[in-house]
C-alpha cells in the first residue's frame, strides 16, 4: 500500500535520512521505532507533504506522492495524529471530529450560507459519522464536553478519531500511548486492533516497547537515519543491532 523507496533527506550538511526503504501491505499494523533524533516524524512528515525527500520516492497504491500537496494526500486516503497534540480545545469533542469530515462536503458556499437542504443532509451525515468515530474511541458520552476538559490520553484518543473522520485508508499514528497509563494503553491497544480490523491499515511510531511488540505485525527499525532491522516482533526483539542500537542488552522488560 505505502512504498518508500530509497529515500534519503538533509538539511544543510545534516542527514536526517539514508536510502530508507519501507513497504506497509494493506491490513497491517506496522510499527516504525527507533531512538529519539532517529528520523521517524521526518518520515511521517514525508508521507503527508509537510517535507520532501531529497532523493528517492514515495507512492501510496501506486500513485507517486511526489509534489503532491498535503491536502492533496488527505484526499487520496492518509490522516495522521502528531507527537503534540493538535486538537480545537475550545471546541466541543464533536465538532473537533465533525472538522476531520469537511474534505468530504461539497455543498457549496451558497447552501452554506442559506441554509439549504443539502448543507442541513450533509452536517447531519457528518454528525452521525463523528458521533459513530466517538464511540470507537469510547468518548461518546463526552461528545458535548470541551476538548480542553479531556485528560491527555482522551485528548490522543480524540485526536484519533478526527483523523479517521476524513475516511483514511492508511492511518499514521505518532507516539499514540505517550502520556497515558497502563490501563489507558491495554485500551487503546485493543481499540487500534478494532479500527484494523475494519479495513483501516496503520502505521505506528512509538516508544512503548510492550505496546509495539504486542500490537505490530511487522516492525522497523530506525537508528542514525538507516533502516537497521526489519520483520516481526520476535525477530526484532532478538536482532543483535537492535538490542546494541536501541533496546540495550541489559532491558529486561523488554527482553521478557
Amino acid at each position: 500500500m505505502l512504498e518508500l523507496t530509497s529515500i534519503s533527506k538533509s538539511f544543510g550538511g545534516l542527514h536526517v535520512l539514508h536510502d530508507v526503504n519501507l513497504s506497509v501491505p494493506q491490513g497491517a499494523i506496522y510499527g516504525l521505532i527507533g531512538p529519539n533524533g532517529a528520523g521517524k516524524t521526518t518520515v511521517f512528515n514525508m508521507v503527508t507533504g509537510l517535507l520532501a525527500p531529497s532523493a528517492g520516492s514515495i507512492a501510496f497504491e501506486g500513485r507517486d506522492l511526489l509534489r503532491t500537496k498535503p491536502h492533496q494526500i488527505t484526499r487520496l486516503g492518509i490522516a495522521r495524529t502528531f507527537q503534540n497534540i493538535r486538537l480545537f480545545k475550545e471546541m466541543t469533542l464533536l465538532q473537533n471530529v465533525v472538522v476531520g469530515a469537511y474534505r468530504h462536503m461539497d455543498y457549496g458556499f451558497p447552501s452554506l450560507l442559506l441554509g439549504l437542504p443539502k448543507y442541513r443532509a450533509h452536517e447531519a451525515r457528518a454528525r452521525e459519522r463523528a458521533l459513530e468515530l466517538l464511540t470507537w474511541m469510547k468518548l461518546d458520552h463526552k461528545a458535548n464536553d470541551l476538548a480542553d476538559n479531556l485528560s491527555y490520553g482522551e485528548q490522543r484518543r480524540l485526536e484519533i478519531a478526527r483523523a479517521l473522520a476524513t475516511e483514511p485508508r492508511l492511518l499514521l499514528l505518532d507516539e499514540p500511548v505517550a502520556g497515558m497509563n497502563t490501563g489507558e494503553r491495554a485500551e487503546l491497544m485493543t481499540e487500534i486492533q478494532a479500527i484494523r480490523d475494519r479495513g483501516y491499515t496503520i502505521l505506528m511510531i512509538e516508544h512503548d516497547m510492550h505496546f509495539v511488540m504486542g500490537l505490530c505485525e511487522r516492525i522497523a527499525v530506525l537508528n542514525f537515519g538507516k533502516i537497521i532491522a526489519e520483520g516481526n516482533p520476535e525477530s526484532i526483539r532478538n536482532n543483535e543491532q537492535v538490542i546494541e542500537a536501541y533496546l540495550g542488552r541489559d532491558d529486561e522488560e523488554v527482553a521478557a
